[in-house]
C-alpha cells in the first residue's frame, strides 16, 4: 500500500501535479514551447458556412458578419466585427472589407477579396462565401493528407534505424557463420 503511494506520489512530482495537467487538457491553452496554436481551418469553413446561411437567409451582411464573428476563429472574427462596424456606420463596402493592419490567415484574405469583389460587382456573397467553404475544407483535407505522408516518410527512418542492425544480426550473421563454418570445417581452405 505504501509502495503505491510513494509511486502516485513521484508520478505527481514529475507530471507536474494536476494545474499542470488541467493546464495541457485546456485546448485554448498554449504549447508546452509558448507557441500559440496553429488556427483551425476547419473552424474557419464552419464560420464562412455559418456567414453563408445567414446570408441565404436573408440578414443584412452586417448583421450577419455581427452574429457570425461570434462564433469564428479570432483573426476571423475581428475581420467580421470590423467590416460589420464600419458597414452599419454607412461605410464603403469596399473599405469596410479592406485589411487595415498585416495581412492575416488564408482564409481572411480569401474572405476579404470575395467581399470586395461581391460589392464591387454585384455578385452574391451567400453563394461565394459557401464555396469558400468547400475551398477551405478542401485546402484543409489536402494539408492532412500531406502531413500524413511527411509523418510516414519521416517515421522511416528511425524504424529502418532499429530494423537493420536487428536484421543483419539476427538473420545475415548467422548465416554467414553458418557458411564460414561449413567452409573451414569442409578443409576447402
Amino acid at each position: 500500500m505504501s509502495a503505491a503511494a510513494l509511486l502516485l506520489a513521484a508520478a505527481l512530482l514529475l507530471a507536474g501535479g494536476p494545474r499542470r495537467a488541467r493546464r495541457r487538457a485546456d485546448p485554448g491553452s498554449r504549447r508546452a514551447t509558448g507557441a500559440p496554436r496553429a488556427a483551425d481551418p476547419l473552424a474557419a469553413a464552419f464560420t464562412f458556412d455559418l456567414f453563408g446561411a445567414c446570408l441565404a437567409a436573408g440578414m443584412a451582411v452586417p448583421t450577419a458578419a455581427t452574429a457570425t464573428a461570434a462564433s469564428a476563429p479570432a483573426g476571423l472574427a475581428r475581420t467580421l466585427r470590423r467590416a460589420a462596424d464600419l458597414l452599419a456606420l454607412g461605410a464603403d463596402p469596399a473599405t469596410a472589407w479592406s485589411r487595415p493592419g498585416p495581412p492575416g490567415h488564408d482564409a481572411e484574405a480569401a474572405l476579404l477579396r470575395l467581399a470586395r469583389r461581391s460589392a464591387t460587382s454585384g455578385a452574391a456573397l451567400a453563394r461565394g462565401v459557401t464555396e469558400l467553404a468547400g475551398q477551405t475544407r478542401h485546402d484543409a483535407a489536402i494539408a492532412a493528407a500531406a502531413a500524413a505522408e511527411r509523418a510516414a516518410v519521416l517515421i522511416a527512418g528511425p524504424l529502418g534505424l532499429c530494423y537493420l542492425p536487428a536484421f543483419v544480426c539476427l538473420g545475415v550473421v548467422p548465416v554467414i557463420a553458418g557458411l564460414v563454418g561449413g567452409v573451414l570445417s569442409g578443409g576447402v581452405l
